[in-house]
Parts: C-alpha cells; sequence; structure tokens
C-alpha cells in the first residue's frame, strides 16, 4: 500500500519480517515520545530535528552517538513515526542525501 506521499508504508507484520532481515530501523519521534510511549524493540532513535545531521555524520561518530552501525546510502533503512508525517519527511531527508 501507499502513502499520500508516494513513499511504501508497511503494515505492522511486514516491518516485523522485515527487522528479521539487516534493516536499520529509525524511529524518528521525538525522546519524550519514546519516554512515554515505549520504544520499538531493535530499532533506534533518531528524532526528526537530528535526522540530517545524523546521516551525515562520521560513521565512527554516529556508532558513538547511536550505539548502532551508520547506514551506508545503499542499506534497507525503514523509518517510523507516530502518525506517518514525520517518518514521509525523515525519507525525504534521506533521498535528498542520496540514499536509496
Amino acid at each position: 500500500s501507499l502513502c499520500a506521499g508516494g513513499a511504501p508504508s508497511l503494515s505492522y507484520q511486514e516491518l516485523k519480517d522485515l527487522k528479521k532481515t539487516n534493516v536499520l530501523h529509525i524511529d524518528v519521534r521525538e525522546r519524550w515520545e519514546i519516554d512515554r510511549f515505549g520504544k520499538i524493540p531493535a530499532s533506534i532513535n533518531i528524532p526528526l530535528g537530528e535526522l540530517v545531521e545524523a546521516l551525515q555524520m562520521d560513521p565512527m561518530e554516529f556508532k558513538e552517538q547511536y550505539n548502532q552501525k551508520m547506514p551506508s546510502k545503499s542499506d534497507p533503512v525503514v523509518f517510523s513515526c507516530l502518525a506517518g508525517t514525520r517518518s514521509k519527511q525523515a525519507l525525504g531527508f534521506a533521498t535528498s542525501l542520496g540514499f536509496s
């Protein structure tokens, strides 16, 4: 199924299946939202406001900050948020930085 931005959206089951592979799941909600509503297992939290900077970091710095190997521009990445608006923006940012 497609969401309004033309970006592929995933069902919960599709995401669960994807997470069995080597996909990087980036949750772009704010830290307080993670604290209040909980962390999605095996995801990393990079609030939307930090994302552009994070995706341009030195890989060592990224690993230090987010405790996760930095994705390469061809690695499979899934973004999530609460309603879908921020994850769509995140996808736009990543695409504009050359992520495929």
